[in-house]
């Protein structure tokens, strides 16, 4: 797994073509969100996955708004965002939890460092709003980096996720260029900071890495550790998949038995759970995941 060019242009393997999954719950998902005036990650972040979700009713709902202050190269989302959040976003995001009976709901936004708690106000309403309207239903909360405020971060612990997870994204390398407004060191800091909470360290810390950019093994072996001194417990690994021609060039894509392979070296590194994959995303089959490292934690 060698450090390759910017500049490459890569044909799709076959590996990644797959059919599009639609039917019943796939529509009842794509109405319900767009009549309660609801963004998903997996619509505004492109990703492979949204259709198979939908149509095993479930999604990845995203507050804050649709647009980000920050320009990462990989992603899709937009930015520079326009006004303030949205005070009832929390309680059409419950309603919609309650309306497709989710036993496991994953929240997560874009990032928004114009305000001043960089929005975890928002995430601590809407788990309340969840845990009103679905008290057994598990939420898990995919945060942004929130500048590195330990109070920001501290809001959200004290509302009650069932797993905090936040993406390291890359090796620490590539950052400049792949990440150049967080900070390697930053991220991973903050999930430090959730097992130093004495009141809160029973929360599994989750995080995630696209592949495919360019990093080595050895890189790779290297944010594993890193993650797991500060306390990271599930994993996810997954293919970079350029959004667009202005976006980051995929440098290499890693056939399924090198994903399988890494996957069998995380676990043996010592992560209760591990999930690697092409199409392998942070929040893709969450439930399963949460469950399957829950059972090595306790």
């Amino acid at each position: 797994m060698s450090s390759c060019n910017n500049r490459t242009t890569l044909g799709k393997p076959r590996w990644l073509r797959r059919t599009l999954p639609t039917g019943p719950e796939y529509e009842k998902i794509r109405r319900l969100l767009k009549g309660h005036e609801l963004t998903t990650v997996c619509q505004k972040a492109k990703c492979p996955n949204q259709f198979e979700c939908y149509s095993q009713g479930t999604a990845t709902f995203m507050i804050l708004g649709e647009r980000c202050t920050r320009n990462c190269r990989f992603c899709a989302v937009e930015h520079r965002p326009e006004g303030p959040p949205d005070p009832e976003e929390p309680e059409r995001v419950a309603e919609a939890v309650a309306l497709l009976e989710l036993r496991y709901a994953v929240v997560t936004s874009v990032t928004r460092d114009d305000l001043a708690d960089g929005g975890a106000s928002l995430f601590a309403e809407t788990i309340a709003a969840i845990r009103r309207r679905r008290p057994n239903t598990l939420v898990e909360v995919l945060i942004p980096d929130l500048q590195g405020d330990p109070d920001a971060l501290q809001t959200i612990l004290n509302a009650g996720p069932h797993v905090l997870n936040h993406n390291i994204e890359t090796v620490a390398r590539l950052y400049p260029e792949v990440r150049h407004q967080a900070e390697y060191r930053r991220s991973l800091a903050l999930i430090r900071r959730v097992k130093k909470k004495k009141t809160h360290p029973q929360i599994p810390t989750k995080s995630g890495i696209m592949l495919g950019l360019g990093e080595t093994f050895q890189e790779i072996e290297e944010t594993w550790r890193d993650l797991l001194v500060a306390g990271c417990d599930i994993l996810t690994m997954g293919q970079y998949l350029q959004p667009s021609a202005s976006h980051l060039a995929v440098q290499r894509f890693l056939p399924p038995e090198e994903f399988a392979e890494l996957e069998q070296k995380a676990y043996a590194l010592g992560f209760a759970g591990v999930a690697s994959g092409p199409f392998v995303r942070s929040s893709y089959q969450a439930e399963t995941l949460y469950r399957r490292a829950m059972r090595r934690i306790t």
